[in-house]
């Protein structure tokens, strides 16, 4: 792949939990073209619905749309689905963030792209990363009182990713989202001055 592809991207990742939809929201007010990765898989998944039920079973799809969270359950639990459905999706992930970061760079601006697993998986070649961190106390109560759930099922979910201080270390760029929103607007609009 030409790396010309992403010569203003930025990649946009952290952990679950830690603020990274807020600041990606954040940086569109400022007028930044984002591109999220999750968004993308969300409408993969439903244009690839007969394939999903065909592989898990007719029960994961109602009205051509995949459930979710349903579908989530044993790919969480279950490292065979999980990786039957990454060889599916992350393919067609690629193209289309390819496909979208190939308009964007006709701009020539610094524009983010928001990939949750960016040092964990997919290995796109984009120069700036930009970390979302919250210390993982923070991070584990953000989540249980997000999704309504048990201290262990949020360190659960939380293991399953690098560690936020790891990212934290790998990180070109980084925005401190452990007090409030107005801090973290403060720290948005820093990294702003540092990226133009």
């Amino acid at each position: 792949m030409n790396n010309d592809f992403f010569k203003h991207a930025i990649a946009l990742t952290g952990g679950i939990a830690t603020g990274k939809s807020t600041v990606c929201n954040l940086f569109k007010l400022h007028g930044f073209l984002t591109i999220d990765a999750d968004k993308i898989a969300h409408r993969l998944l439903d244009e690839n619905s007969e394939k999903i039920a065909t592989m898990f079973g007719e029960e994961y799809v109602e009205n051509g749309k995949v459930i979710r969270k349903e579908l989530g359950k044993i790919i969480f639990s279950n490292e065979e689905n999980k990786l039957k459905l990454e060889a599916l999706l992350h393919p067609l992930i690629k193209d289309e963030i390819y496909k979208e970061s190939r308009v964007f760079e006709e701009q020539g601006k610094p524009y983010f792209i928001d990939i949750p697993l960016f040092f964990e998986k997919m290995h796109y070649p984009i120069p700036k990363s930009l970390v979302v961190y919250t210390p993982k106390e923070l991070q584990i109560k953000r989540l249980m009182d997000r999704d309504n759930i048990k201290e262990e099922e949020a360190k659960l979910k939380i293991s399953n990713q690098m560690d936020i201080e790891e990212k934290k270390q790998l990180a070109d760029l980084i925005i401190d989202n452990s007090s409030n929103l107005k801090n973290l607007q403060k720290e948005v609009e820093r990294v702003i001055g540092e990226i133009l």
